[in-house]
């Protein structure tokens, strides 16, 4: 395969300008991979402070993960009834643990995916239930493991497709894909953990799923930005309409 002509520098100069606009993220504090992979089964469709404050309780009321697998599902119930969809997230849990302690030689930890390839981890964790694509890449990028993976989520997703980076019609996990192979191969895995956390944040506080369009005209990344330069231009054009 031969290289491009030209390197595509979209995504660093993206980064570039959402670091400038936000400054550097707080540096994440990796958990253990199965402390990750519970909090990221939890954490899907449900805000980010929801999902802390579920782990600590689940954490508080179990003490360890152990009993978690132990537990009556009406308990775990209870507990993490916060998050959006607790009666299947539940069962999930439990049965993911109840495998990982099944295939680990009766010990519940993910520690031995540590020196495994990236692909393999993901594929494996991927063949659980409720483990999708940005699960699978939170466990490999954000605990121990810390491999190179895009945790793509809503926001990240609408966003890279508000850029014209992907194509409207892709999935999560193709949009993830195609970013990562924009990445610059020198972004370390902890770069692509920045990254992924000023792309949410901005998808957070201005380009919103909703009700986004006010804030294009003072968006860092309108310069290269399709669509806020197409709201932003018809912003402009009923402006001038109104005072003709």
């Amino acid at each position: 395969m031969t290289s491009p002509l030209f390197e595509d520098t979209r995504l660093q100069d993206l980064h570039q300008a959402l670091l400038d606009a936000y400054g550097p993220p707080a540096e994440r504090v990796c958990w253990s991979p199965l402390r990750q992979l519970v909090y990221s089964m939890l954490s899907s469709r449900t805000k980010t402070e929801t999902s802390h404050e579920v782990l600590y309780a689940l954490e508080k009321h179990f003490v360890s993960w152990e009993q978690v697998r132990d537990a009556a599902v009406a308990d775990i119930l209870s507990v993490i009834a916060p998050v959006t969809f607790a009666d299947k997230k539940a069962p999930a849990l439990q049965k993911a643990l109840r495998r990982i302690t099944r295939q680990n030689g009766g010990k519940l930890s993910l520690d031995f995916l540590h020196g495994h390839s990236v692909e393999r981890i993901r594929r494996w964790l991927e063949s659980f239930e409720g483990v999708g694509a940005k699960t699978s890449a939170s466990v490999v990028n954000f605990s121990t493991i810390r491999g190179r993976a895009i945790a793509v989520d809503s926001h990240h997703d609408r966003i890279a497709k508000r850029l014209h980076l992907v194509p409207r019609s892709v999935i999560p996990d193709e949009t993830e894909r195609r970013l990562l192979a924009m990445a610059p191969a020198w972004w370390t895995p902890a770069m692509l953990d920045e990254h992924h956390s000023l792309v949410k944040l901005h998808g957070q506080l201005r380009c919103t799923k909703n009700d986004f369009e006010k804030n294009c005209a003072g968006c860092p990344l309108l310069k290269m930005c399709p669509t806020g330069e197409e709201v932003t231009a018809g912003t402009a054009r009923r402006s001038r309409e109104r005072s003709a």
